[in-house]
């Protein structure tokens, strides 16, 4: 499965985050297709490629909690998983 999460960078207790795709099987360090953003939670920096990140979630990549809460439904909102509407949903009632 192909994951948009965030890999840490810099030095000890001064982390820096690039928002990547990646494969969820490899390592937090490993390997990665693409490097779609940049994240510095000490200077409240996040810098992101919408277009990019757009073309990953069409493709069926999966956002991490913590990239979907940074994202905070600016760039994308992820397609609904399947699931199957309650009785009071479809509006019949049992």
């Amino acid at each position: 499965m192909v994951k948009i999460r965030l890999r840490r960078m810099g030095t000890s207790k001064k982390p820096v985050y690039r928002v990547v795709v990646c494969n969820s099987q490899e390592a937090t360090k490993g390997k990665f297709f693409e490097e779609v953003g940049f994240y510095d939670p000490k200077k409240k920096i996040i810098t992101l490629n919408k277009e990019r990140i757009e073309f990953w979630v069409k493709r069926g990549a999966q956002l991490s909690d913590t990239v979907s809460f940074l994202l905070k439904g600016k760039v994308v909102k992820p397609a609904a998983e399947n699931v199957t509407p309650t009785a009071e949903a479809a509006g019949t009632s049992e």
